[in-house]
């Protein structure tokens, strides 16, 4: 007899602690709340510290345009981070190599069709200092819209917490080089990669290792 009534127990306590759960949004319309936020990062990069010296000859579209289209491209990959966090959903490793291309190849693309030349720098005692402030500058940037998606993401209980992570770092480190350049007129290649590009990779790994940890515990 106790057998048949401790599982009438269990499901009369299964019952009590149900509770109504707000249904996920689709990943791009999540993706979305987060345009608010890309687009104050964007702008406030520049506008906390200064505008290019050449960021009238730039123009509207080579200045604005190309962050912004640089921003949504970041928003997309937080957008894809979403999608892989839903359970069922995963993406390919194919379109994850694609992200991670697209992510990493975008920036360098805006850079090469914008700079009307590519020498301009600082004195070599001077570089390192430089780098090291627009590294710092891209990662501080990243981080409010980094957090908000790690939250985002932790809801939908993803199976591969990692990859996930290290989609969103990757978008919200795009977003944030989307404001630097609007910031830096350096155009020396070695500068471009290292800390521009650095601060990028930097941030996504930051996200996977946040979705990680998050995830375990």
């Amino acid at each position: 007899m106790s057998t048949a009534i401790a599982p009438d127990r269990l499901r009369r306590a299964v019952a009590s602690s149900l509770a109504p759960v707000r249904p996920l949004l689709p990943p791009a319309r999540r993706a979305l709340l987060l345009a608010p936020l890309a687009l104050a990062t964007v702008v406030a990069v520049p506008a906390l510290n200064f505008f290019r010296p050449d960021f009238a000859e730039l123009g509207t579209l080579r200045a604005w345009g190309f962050s912004l289209v640089e921003a949504l491209a970041g928003l997309a990959i937080v957008g894809l981070a979403l999608r892989e966090s839903i359970p069922g959903r995963a993406l390919s490793r194919g379109a994850i190599a694609a992200a991670v291309a697209v992510g990493l190849a975008l920036p360098l693309l805006i850079y090469v069709a914008t700079a009307s030349r590519f020498d301009i720098g600082v004195r070599p005692q001077a570089r390192l200092y430089v780098a090291a402030v627009c590294f710092r500058t891209s990662v501080i940037a990243a981080l409010p819209a980094l957090l908000a998606a790690a939250v985002l993401v932790a809801r939908a209980l993803p199976l591969r917490p990692g990859v996930a992570g290290a989609l969103y770092g990757l978008g919200c480190g795009v977003i944030a080089d989307a404001g630097l350049r609007l910031f830096c007129e350096f155009t020396m290649p070695s500068h471009v990669v290292t800390a521009h590009g650095g601060a990028i990779v930097v941030v996504m790994v930051l996200g996977g290792v946040i979705a990680s940890v998050g995830h375990r515990r």
